[in-house]
């Protein structure tokens, strides 16, 4: 038996669905309103066509200008649908404090997103990241905790998060961007469809996909849906040659690409799933988003710098001609007080210097 419901009649039956959810989960139909108004400018970045030689040989790379987004960062899609998702089966309840362990990017996210949503937010994370990230954390109103060497650094900034949640459950919610799957699907369901459609529209398939994992969600998510499309696509973890932490299972050395490489292997990364790791000098992607900013006008994090880097390497591989996409992390300014705007000495084996960018084309 067929039967007619009229569309007035449709979207009413909808609102009553989503009202009577928000009721059986305890949530507030506002807050999650005005954390899907913030939505709409989270996500639809441009894809950057850009145009290089590399030893004389020309190539294209195309790169996702992931500092669109809200507050500047490609952090802002996993922490708006973890947010998303958490009220919706009921997780995360209106009142409750978020917290989190971040090297900066994420927690800049969830602090601007939470506090618009009304949540108490505390970021634990590192002493020595950026005074430009722990500012922004300040900025928009939450609570900050810096975690010393001494303390455990990274691991140890993970362990205090944990520890206070473990204190008042009831009170106390944590994103866990390192463990949570929903990170993977966030990128899964928009980052990776964004590529795809960008460059069907240039009648174009991705050979690869590389990128920088901190907590892996994007190599993740991205790698799951382009491997939908396409099962003979690659797809690169990227890490830095100075601590190699996926290569070697545990945190070796240091390094200076701020928000990957974060002392460990997030549980979320299956290296089995992915194919080589692609390894960048932090000295090379330093001045690689030096020449981004000065040649392009692009003002790229030094992660971008690397993850250019990575994509020049896999086309080292795969030839001049191969498709290979990444993602602009974040933009410039949260580096100003780094290393960023020193002159970084040229070493034997650096691919930055034998890079000749042309031009970069915008594409929506």
């Amino acid at each position: 038996m067929e039967f007619f419901v009229p569309l007035q009649s449709l979207n009413r039956i909808k609102l009553n669905i989503i009202k009577k959810l928000c009721e059986m989960n305890n949530t507030n139909i506002n807050i999650l309103k005005r954390l899907l108004g913030l939505k709409s400018i989270i996500g639809n970045t441009p894809l950057l066509k850009i145009d290089y030689k590399y030893r004389g040989k020309s190539r294209t790379v195309y790169a996702k200008a992931e500092y669109h987004n809200l507050t500047g960062s490609i952090k802002d899609r996993m922490a708006c649908h973890i947010l998303c998702e958490s009220y919706k089966s009921g997780a995360l309840q209106p009142g409750m404090h978020i917290m989190e362990a971040t090297s900066g990017n994420t927690g800049i996210s969830f602090s601007a997103l939470g506090r618009a949503m009304g949540h108490e937010v505390t970021i634990f994370i590192p002493n020595w990241m950026s005074a430009e990230r722990i500012n922004l954390i300040r900025s928009f109103g939450a609570n900050i905790r810096l975690v010393s060497p001494e303390e455990g650094g990274f691991l140890g900034s993970i362990r205090m998060a944990d520890d206070c949640q473990k204190a008042n459950p009831e009170h106390i919610f944590l994103p866990h961007q390192f463990d949570n799957v929903k990170n993977c699907e966030a990128h899964a369901t928009t980052t990776g469809p964004e590529i795809a459609g960008q460059l069907a529209q240039l009648g174009l398939i991705p050979d690869a996909f590389v990128a920088g994992v901190g907590t892996g969600g994007t190599v993740m998510g991205v790698g799951a849906y382009l491997r939908s499309i396409n099962s003979d696509v690659k797809i690169y973890p990227l890490e830095p040659a100075n601590s190699p932490t996926m290569s070697t299972g545990y945190k070796v050395g240091k390094h200076r690409i701020q928000g990957i490489s974060d002392e460990f292997i997030p549980s979320i990364v299956k290296l089995d799933e992915l194919d080589e790791i692609i390894q960048v000098d932090d000295g090379d992607s330093i001045i690689m988003a030096q020449k981004l900013a000065r040649n392009l006008g692009l003002g790229v994090g030094i992660s971008s710098g690397g993850n250019f880097l990575g994509a020049v390497q896999i086309q080292n591989q795969l030839g001049d001609d191969a498709v290979v996409a990444t993602v602009f992390s974040d933009d410039s300014k949260k580096y100003l007080s780094t290393d960023y705007t020193k002159e970084e000495p040229v070493k034997d084996g650096f691919f930055s210097p034998d890079i000749e960018l042309e031009k970069v084309t915008i594409l929506r």
